[in-house]
């Protein structure tokens, strides 16, 4: 296969036919899993560039800048990221180091921990959703071919009625 720029030479395309050992949700779900891995890829060079921080301190940043007012505890970070307890304190300690998040006790409850965007974090997503968002929007038709938009339509079938009706 020639290199492209959907399927560069050093990428090989996912293998996505059907008839393999897996049933079509699990198909469905690793063809996903790759696109959006690749587009990661992508955006982690364009996140340190522009925030100075690590991919997974902004999954955090993002979750937090999603809150209306206030912010999140840290167990609830956690879970919505998938991450270990351990692992976020690290990461939420170099946040608050590079002043982008604080930290606060939650009222009524000696251990709990809420985390909450500085003014700085929110200065800097603002700055830097423009460059972010086109990151993503350049990456996805790269790597979102035919055959992972069948598989998300798959997986959410609301979603291909919504998309037939726009």
């Amino acid at each position: 296969m020639a290199a492209s720029p959907e399927h560069p030479a050093d990428q090989p395309e996912c293998p996505s036919g059907g008839g393999g050992l897996l049933p079509a949700e699990l198909r469905a779900w690793m063809l996903l899993l790759a696109a959006t891995g690749a587009v990661e890829q992508r955006l982690r060079a364009v996140v340190k560039e522009k925030l100075d921080v690590s991919h997974d301190e902004f999954l955090v940043l993002c979750l937090l800048a999603e809150q209306p007012e206030g912010g999140l505890r840290m167990t609830r970070v956690a879970e919505l990221l998938g991450r270990p307890k351990t692992r976020l304190t690290y990461q939420i300690a170099c946040l608050q180091h590079a002043g982008l998040v604080t930290r606060r006790s939650v009222c009524g409850d000696k251990r709990g921990v809420e985390v909450a965007l500085t003014d700085k974090a929110r200065r800097l997503l603002t700055e830097a959703s423009g460059p972010l968002a086109e990151t993503v929007t350049q990456a996805l038709p790269c790597f979102m071919g035919p055959d992972q938009r069948a598989a998300l339509f798959g997986l959410v079938p609301d979603l291909a009625e919504e998309s037939r009706r726009d």
